[in-house]
């Protein structure tokens, strides 16, 4: 499956944000977007950002969302007509099934520096839920599922890193953390109150109503 190579970094100045998409890295001063904070290109600093139309404004929206999560466009258009058919608020429903993924469940419990490394671990294997072995990274969590990784990952030097440096008490509300066994349990489905980036999903919903 294709999926972006570049450099991460590259993708928060193009944004404007800081993504998080290098874990530890980006709250350290070698950041790259704090030495850096005008968009990529040619130009350097002396690019200037444009005021963008309502189209743009839109566009840039999806573009921060797929790039935070790691979707790429067919995937991230099925979330949303996933989302349309559950009922309730679209965009609300959008961000509740990117939470879900096992991906990003992984990464909020800490057992990965960022998505990217918590999505690396799941397609090669190392990921168990309910003790069974799931290698794909968009599979949705349910309320109940133990999330754990295989013994031979505990050892990992990344892997240790990580918990290493997760609190319990900072995972976010609607899942748990057992540093001992490792493992985490989904407590309850996630909400937007949950999503503490700033996110606009009506401007998501409203690209793609057109």
């Amino acid at each position: 499956m294709a999926r972006y190579t570049g450099p991460k970094c590259r993708l928060c100045r193009r944004e404007g944000e800081k993504l998080f998409l290098k874990g530890d890295k980006c709250f350290t001063e070698k950041c790259p977007f704090e030495r850096r904070r005008y968009p990529p290109g040619m130009h350097g600093p002396s690019r200037s950002r444009r005021k963008l139309s309502i189209y743009g404004l839109q566009l840039r929206e999806k573009q921060k969302v797929k790039r935070m999560y790691g979707v790429l466009e067919g995937q991230f258009r099925r979330f949303f007509e996933r989302a349309r058919t559950m009922g309730g608020n679209v965009g609300e429903n959008l961000l509740v099934l990117l939470e879900r993924r096992l991906d990003n469940v992984v990464y909020r419990l800490g057992f990965a520096s960022s998505r990217s490394q918590a999505r690396q671990f799941v397609s090669h294997g190392h990921v168990r839920v309910n003790g069974r072995k799931v290698d794909i990274p968009s599979y949705l969590v349910n309320v109940g599922d133990r999330i754990t990784l295989d013994e031979k990952m505990l050892k990992n030097p990344f892997v240790q890193a990580a918990l290493e440096a997760k609190d319990p008490q900072n995972v976010v509300s609607w899942l748990s953390l057992d540093k001992a066994k490792p493992e985490g349990t989904v407590l309850r489905m996630p909400t937007r109150e949950d999503i503490t980036h700033p996110i606009k999903e009506r401007l998501i919903v409203e690209l793609y109503s057109k």
